[in-house]
């Protein structure tokens, strides 16, 4: 028996004990998981230091690195994670809707756990947390399959959930780790109807697709951001700048992060040199359209290919449009339905765009920088949901759970 099936099938034993938990018991086991994070950093950070070397000798860039890196405050706030998610209501048990039928029949829709979730994610150990942490709550054992880069960060923070759940009501198996680093591994995942409810992906481009097209378990897709920023002609250029810079430099590694900058023609005439040395400060690398190299000569020459690109780096594409429907027009063909914004005084242009551009977030006058779990009030999140079936946008616990129906009757049959 492989490793996959072998931990999925305890991580299913374990399902419908998780059932039954109130959600007392859960929170007191997420409460002295976090501890134990704690009180264990400097373990995880030199489990950390493993993987961090292993990249640097493979040549994985700054960025990506800086994904991976964890430190005693990051395991802090990794820790206060879940202590969030303890003080957020538990949607388990919640009653969607109720009914009384001619017939006698009382017809309750109740939310339920999805049951046995697999994450396959890639370069962020944070994620092995968060990813228990949700599931647990809403009742759910999950099979963790992490990027082969944090491998060692990942093994020893399992661990010591492992360690710490020993100590509760929740059983320890509830959470496994996949630590075959093979492809195989993930495409043996993909497969396990009957094993695995649902698979969701947190990763790139070509993770997340090969997901999607490969799965026969139902998948939610979370997905690349190539995420834009549109400043309108009407644009203040001071929240212009701050917002733009925002959304690129603040985290460029992260799915929310801006990769191309689409500014109108009369703005960008007048301001754009101005944005771009701002950005030239930060560091970034600018590529651009031709009518950007004619206002910012030191740009390099974008292609099709570029606005394709989800950087996750300190580089970022510029094009100056005439309209906000060439605008909107780019956007409908290089945007993954991440997050878009608009920055315009024109209530009518922000109106517009947020009803008529696909994305699960639309902003007007906010960086794209918020559309996280966190920031929207659902406290840690298993990903950013892009498609429109279960769920949209970042995907606190109601995500992660069901529905049935609970159906009381007095002897009724049906005639």
């Amino acid at each position: 028996m492989s490793e996959v099936i072998q931990k999925t099938k305890l991580a299913k034993q374990a399902a419908s004990t998780l059932n039954s938990l109130t959600t007392a018991q859960k929170d007191e086991a997420l409460l002295i998981t976090a501890e134990a994070l704690i009180a264990n950093s400097d373990v995880i950070i030199a489990a950390n230091e493993e993987d961090l070397v292993r990249g640097r000798e493979n040549g994985t860039s700054s960025s990506l690195l800086d994904r991976l890196a964890l430190n005693h405050d990051r395991i802090r706030s990794i820790a206060e994670g879940l202590q969030q998610i303890v003080e957020l209501p538990d949607p388990v048990g919640d009653i969607l809707e109720q009914m009384d039928r001619p017939n006698g029949l009382h017809i309750v829709k109740r939310r339920v756990p999805l049951g046995v979730i697999g994450i396959i994610y890639e370069a962020r150990p944070n994620v092995t947390v968060d990813a228990v942490g949700l599931c647990l709550k809403t009742g759910n054992s999950v099979v963790l399959r992490g990027g082969s880069s944090a491998l060692s960060s990942n093994r020893k923070i399992v661990e010591i959930i492992h360690d710490a759940l020993a100590t509760t009501s929740i059983p320890s198996h509830a959470v496994q780790l996949i630590e075959d680093p093979n492809r195989s591994s993930v495409d043996e995942m993909l497969k396990l109807n009957g094993l695995l409810d649902v698979v969701i992906p947190r990763g790139g481009s070509s993770l997340i697709q090969n997901v999607v097209q490969n799965a026969t378990v139902p998948v939610i897709e979370t997905g690349a951001g190539i995420c834009h920023t549109f400043i309108d002609e009407s644009a203040d250029l001071e929240m212009s700048t701050a917002i733009a810079i925002n959304a690129k430099v603040q985290r460029p590694s992260v799915c929310n992060s801006m990769e191309t900058l689409l500014v109108h023609e009369t703005f960008a005439a007048s301001h754009l040199n101005e944005i771009a040395q701002s950005f030239r400060e930060a560091g970034v690398e600018l590529r651009g359209c031709a009518k950007t190299k004619e206002i910012v000569e030191w740009a390099l020459l974008a292609s099709d290919e570029d606005y394709a690109t989800e950087y996750n780096d300190y580089i970022l594409n510029i094009k100056v449009v005439h309209d906000m429907d060439e605008a909107m027009a780019h956007i409908a063909r290089f945007g993954t339905k991440h997050s878009e914004c608009i920055v315009t005084e024109n209530r009518s242009h922000a109106e517009r765009f947020q009803q008529e551009v696909d994305a699960a977030a639309v902003y007007h006058n906010a960086s794209t920088r918020f559309t996280d779990g966190f920031e929207f009030g659902f406290g840690a999140e298993i990903g950013i949901s892009t498609q429109k079936l279960h769920a949209r946008g970042p995907m606190g616990l109601p995500a992660l759970t069901s529905s049935k129906y609970i159906i009381d009757g007095h002897g009724q049959i049906r005639q």
